[in-house]
């Protein structure tokens, strides 16, 4: 074996450290410090050196986070201290027994309040990892507490464990206990792979990282975004031990793990309420599942005194939040049918508590859902609900199906006009092919006709579209131009006054913009932007409806598939005979004349509105802008042309003057546009 020259040990060494020192700064930190392509080099510089000498591989070198051969099978280990779990509180009058029954134990005095430590409590897999001289020697699966699995060739892909401890006063043995968890984004990223390929998709994040951290194949762990943040200590010998627990984590983080950014000292069982109640309100916004909050006391002396009882610590408790996932039977499932003619199955469900609320009705998405799930009616299922995402079957217990389950049928025929259901190629999901004449369709048509980015009939809510259309006064949106304030007044909630006022508001909107009417018709794919290029372009509805595919696609941002949806449309003689009906019911605009010299003077530039604006409103102002043929975009870039700034501009104007792009206040901007 070659000799290994010095020169080549310290390189090793050093490139070795610098790799770990930005894995932990881009995996715990969260602040990369060099590009994605800085670091791949360094790495290919290092498996090179170990190639060539083989004897300088270490344990600890970051090229050993790809994963090794597989293992037959797990070993078990044997905890040298158990891996207890924690007692439970349900609500407040049991988090506050906890309290009393510390103080008591304790003798704390009246109006004295104990620290606690208060922390997310993820919902992933709990592991034990032992350092010994600061490297990384075993990982092991919580188990039954006492005995776990050895896992230690996948804790170390795991690119926010340190496979080397850094800092001072690193101890001879230390044994960290902590949470592997798959963030969201992850979850969604492993199940989006699977389907793709047709494999089993995971429940939810927790058993998908519990799935990843028992592959005998840890290349295959490798693979999978899992993070861990450590949040307590087994073992700890060899140097000073710390006097509280919240000074404990901070030397975990100094020695290289990730510890959770939420940890807060509480003092006093109050405290520990409001943070709960604080975090129960973030919980939904945070990248990664939580399912509630663990207290620990945060004196460490105070923890030895209060010892335990058979399975759990009395130092700390989890207060759980309501659960988001829970069984429940799948009684039937309905199909209905959407502003664009999807037909959604809707599984109607057993009532069950689940996410805080009470849940009847969870969406199945579409048929290719229905498939993968395995789904049949009467099976016992698995929901999942969180914040305000709507509920959603994520998985069937099929071990509890019933002898008188039935599949699923999706509707060849629309469920509410009796239309065929089509399903074009590449789309998961089918539609009624009934188009406007749908009178599913016609209400979810009729109220985003009316609605603020669109006509903008004041006063036209939703449940006002449902009633005037089931007390048959309306079936299109052409309709909306016949009715009469005394057609309308003796409807429930509508007044004589109010009646008028709604009759005012449908004749106001008959003066419109092209781009405008071209969104309120939702043809797919045609959002606000799609409107206002398409008329900016033909500058008239009739030009539009007679492009052909070719013509549309030759338009910036128009692509084969939105082309096909507004040739469709405009092409359906039923669409059109109510669009005919619109205008004769006296809808109209100013079409754009393509042949004036200075129709678009702003094509080409980018403009960027941002601060108050008093005259005009902001989307005002971009309606005019647009329609001057300028993009208007959200941030400020060296591609930026003109920046509009009002009142309350921020650091869009700060970097608008570094970059020296003109600014222009909102009185300007309104003399240059009557300039124009």
């Amino acid at each position: 074996m070659a000799q290994i020259p010095e020169q080549v040990r310290n390189q090793y060494e050093q490139l070795k450290d610098e790799l770990n020192r930005h894995n932990h700064s881009y995996y715990v930190l969260d602040e990369p410090s060099i590009p994605d392509s800085e670091y791949d080099r360094g790495m290919r510089r290092l498996q090179d050196l170990e190639q060539q000498y083989p004897q300088l591989l270490s344990p600890d070198s970051p090229s050993q986070r790809v994963g090794g051969a597989p293992l037959p099978t797990f070993s078990q280990v044997a905890h040298d201290v158990p891996m207890l779990s924690l007692d439970n509180a349900f609500n407040k009058e049991e988090l506050q027994d906890f309290d009393r029954r510390i103080s008591e134990r304790l003798n704390i005095k009246d109006g004295e309040q104990i620290e606690y430590v208060c922390e997310p409590k993820l919902d992933g897999v709990a592991v034990s990892l032992l350092y010994h001289d600061g490297l990384l020697v075993r990982g092991a699966t919580r188990g039954d507490g006492k005995v776990g699995e050895d896992i230690t060739a996948n804790v170390r892909t795991i690119r926010s464990i340190p496979l080397k401890l850094s800092g001072d006063g690193i101890p001879e043995l230390l044994e960290v206990r902590g949470e592997i968890y798959l963030p969201r984004a992850g979850f969604e990223k492993i199940n989006a792979a699977a389907i793709a390929q047709g494999d089993k998709t995971f429940v939810n994040p927790r058993n998908a990282a519990a799935g990843s951290l028992r592959q005998l194949d840890s290349k295959i762990t490798a693979s999978r975004p899992l993070e861990m943040c450590a949040y307590s200590v087994g073992q700890f010998k060899g140097a000073v031990t710390p006097d509280t627990h919240l000074h404990m984590l901070g030397l975990l983080g100094d020695w290289g793990f990730k510890i959770n950014r939420y940890v807060e000292l509480a003092g006093g069982v109050s405290a520990c309420e409001s943070y709960y109640e604080q975090m129960q309100e973030r919980r939904d916004q945070l990248p990664y599942d939580i399912d509630g909050i663990v207290y620990k006391v945060n004196d460490l002396r105070l923890q030895q005194r209060l010892g335990f009882v058979a399975k759990a610590p009395r130092w700390a408790i989890a207060r759980k939040f309501p659960a988001q996932e829970e069984m429940t039977q799948l009684l039937d499932v309905e199909f209905q049918v959407g502003r664009t003619g999807a037909i959604t199955p809707v599984a109607r469900l057993a009532p069950v508590f689940v996410g805080g609320v009470t849940v009847s009705n969870a969406t199945l998405h579409n048929g290719d859902e229905i498939a993968r799930l395995g789904i049949c009616i009467g099976d016992t299922v698995i929901i999942r609900r969180a914040g305000d995402v709507i509920p959603q079957v994520a998985a069937v217990v099929k071990d509890k199906r019933p002898a008188e389950a039935r599949p699923i049928v999706f509707p060849e025929a629309c469920p509410v006009c009796q239309s065929p259901v089509r399903r074009l190629e590449g789309e998961a999901v089918a539609r009624c092919s009934g188009g406007l004449f749908c009178g599913a369709q016609n209400k979810e048509a009729i109220k985003h006709f009316a609605s603020r980015k669109a006509m903008d009939i004041d006063g036209l809510g939703d449940k006002l579209v449902e009633l005037l259309v089931d007390k048959g006064l309306i079936y299109s949106v052409a309709d909306l131009y016949e009715l009469s304030a005394e057609k309308i007044a003796g409807l429930e909630r509508m007044g004589e006054k109010s009646a008028q006022n709604l009759i005012d508001s449908i004749a106001a909107s008959k003066q419109t913009s092209l781009a405008k009417f071209l969104f309120a018709l939702g043809i797919r794919e045609v959002g606000e932007a799609t409107g206002q290029t398409l008329a900016r372009n033909f500058g008239s509805l009739e030009a539009i409806i007679d492009a052909d595919l070719e013509t549309l696609q030759e338009v910036d941002d128009i692509g084969p598939v939105v082309a096909y949806h507004i040739r469709d449309f405009l092409r359906n003689p039923d669409n059109l005979a109510i669009v005919h009906a619109l205008r004769e019911a006296g809808v109209t605009w100013d079409d754009i004349d393509l042949s004036a010299e200075n129709s678009q003077p702003l094509k080409g530039q980018t403009w960027v509105l941002t601060g108050a604006m008093d005259v005009m409103s902001r989307a005002e102002a971009k309606d005019k802008l647009q329609a001057l043929g300028a993009k208007v975009a959200g941030s400020v870039s060296a591609k930026t042309t003109q920046l509009v700034a009002g009142p309350g501009a921020g650091s869009k104007l700060t970097k608008a003057q570094s970059l020296d792009i003109p600014v222009m206040n909102e009185e300007q901007f309104i003399a240059f546009l009557q300039g124009v």
